[in-house]
Protein backbone atom coordinates (compact mmCIF):
# COMPACT_ATOMS: atom_id res chain seq x y z
CA UNK A 1 0.00 0.00 0.00
CA UNK A 2 1.26 3.47 -0.88
CA UNK A 3 1.47 5.92 2.00
CA UNK A 4 2.85 8.93 0.11
CA UNK A 5 1.51 10.58 -3.04
CA UNK A 6 2.65 13.48 -5.22
CA UNK A 7 -0.05 15.59 -6.87
CA UNK A 8 2.07 15.87 -10.04
CA UNK A 9 2.31 12.07 -10.34
CA UNK A 10 -1.40 11.66 -9.67
CA UNK A 11 -2.13 14.30 -12.31
CA UNK A 12 -0.10 12.40 -14.90
CA UNK A 13 -1.83 9.10 -14.09
CA UNK A 14 -5.22 10.79 -14.24
CA UNK A 15 -4.41 12.37 -17.62
CA UNK A 16 -3.25 8.99 -18.98
CA UNK A 17 -6.56 7.44 -17.91
CA UNK A 18 -8.46 9.94 -20.06
CA UNK A 19 -11.07 10.29 -17.31
CA UNK A 20 -11.79 13.32 -15.13
CA UNK A 21 -11.48 11.32 -11.87
CA UNK A 22 -8.71 9.03 -10.65
CA UNK A 23 -9.10 7.21 -7.35
CA UNK A 24 -5.68 6.76 -5.75
CA UNK A 25 -6.60 5.43 -2.30
CA UNK A 26 -9.26 3.08 -0.98
CA UNK A 27 -9.53 1.65 2.52
CA UNK A 28 -12.80 0.80 4.29
CA UNK A 29 -13.05 4.12 6.17
CA UNK A 30 -11.85 6.44 3.38
CA UNK A 31 -11.25 6.77 -0.34
CA UNK A 32 -9.50 9.60 -2.17
CA UNK A 33 -9.07 10.77 -5.71
CA UNK A 34 -8.05 13.59 -8.03
CA UNK A 35 -10.84 15.27 -10.02
CA UNK A 36 -10.03 17.56 -12.95
CA UNK A 37 -12.50 19.73 -14.86
CA UNK A 38 -11.32 21.88 -17.76
CA UNK A 39 -12.40 25.51 -18.08
CA UNK A 40 -15.92 25.59 -19.50
CA UNK A 41 -16.57 21.89 -18.71
CA UNK A 42 -19.80 20.57 -17.21
CA UNK A 43 -19.56 18.72 -13.90
CA UNK A 44 -21.58 15.51 -14.35
CA UNK A 45 -21.42 14.22 -10.77
CA UNK A 46 -24.47 13.27 -8.76
CA UNK A 47 -24.99 13.03 -5.00
CA UNK A 48 -22.98 10.28 -3.34
CA UNK A 49 -23.89 7.92 -0.53
CA UNK A 50 -20.83 9.04 1.44
CA UNK A 51 -19.78 12.32 3.04
CA UNK A 52 -17.20 14.18 0.94
CA UNK A 53 -14.46 16.71 1.44
CA UNK A 54 -12.98 18.66 -1.49
CA UNK A 55 -9.68 20.54 -1.48
CA UNK A 56 -9.13 22.79 -4.50
CA UNK A 57 -5.50 22.45 -5.58
CA UNK A 58 -5.73 24.86 -8.51
CA UNK A 59 -8.21 26.64 -10.74
CA UNK A 60 -11.29 28.77 -10.28
CA UNK A 61 -15.00 27.95 -10.45
CA UNK A 62 -18.21 28.18 -8.52
CA UNK A 63 -19.67 25.33 -6.50
CA UNK A 64 -23.25 24.79 -5.52
CA UNK A 65 -23.86 22.67 -2.41
CA UNK A 66 -27.53 22.37 -1.56
CA UNK A 67 -28.80 25.97 -1.61
CA UNK A 68 -25.34 27.53 -1.10
CA UNK A 69 -23.36 28.76 -4.11
CA UNK A 70 -19.81 30.16 -3.77
CA UNK A 71 -16.69 30.89 -5.73
CA UNK A 72 -13.89 28.38 -5.09
CA UNK A 73 -10.19 28.57 -5.95
CA UNK A 74 -6.84 27.18 -4.80
CA UNK A 75 -7.00 26.55 -1.06
CA UNK A 76 -10.80 26.25 -0.83
CA UNK A 77 -12.09 23.35 1.28
CA UNK A 78 -15.68 22.20 0.79
CA UNK A 79 -17.69 19.68 2.84
CA UNK A 80 -20.68 17.91 1.29
CA UNK A 81 -22.85 15.60 3.34
CA UNK A 82 -24.05 12.31 1.87
CA UNK A 83 -26.95 12.48 -0.60
CA UNK A 84 -26.78 16.30 -0.98
CA UNK A 85 -26.99 17.77 -4.51
CA UNK A 86 -23.73 19.49 -5.45
CA UNK A 87 -21.64 20.42 -8.48
CA UNK A 88 -18.96 22.71 -9.79
CA UNK A 89 -20.09 25.23 -12.42
CA UNK A 90 -18.87 28.35 -14.22
CA UNK A 91 -15.41 26.80 -14.40
CA UNK A 92 -13.21 29.77 -15.37
CA UNK A 93 -9.79 28.11 -15.01
CA UNK A 94 -8.91 24.40 -15.23
CA UNK A 95 -9.86 22.93 -11.87
CA UNK A 96 -7.85 20.29 -9.99
CA UNK A 97 -9.46 19.01 -6.82
CA UNK A 98 -8.56 16.38 -4.23
CA UNK A 99 -11.69 14.48 -3.19
CA UNK A 100 -12.04 12.46 0.01
CA UNK A 101 -14.98 10.13 0.73
CA UNK A 102 -15.82 8.73 4.16
CA UNK A 103 -16.46 5.89 4.39
CA UNK A 104 -14.78 4.76 1.16
CA UNK A 105 -16.86 5.54 -1.94
CA UNK A 106 -19.19 2.77 -3.06
CA UNK A 107 -19.27 2.05 -6.76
Amino acid sequence: MNHFFEISDLGKKRAQSGKPYLEFLRVPALSAGVYVLRAGATDQQRPHKEDEMYYVVSGRARMKVGSEDREVSAGSVIFVEADLEHRFHNIEQDLTVLVFFAPGESS
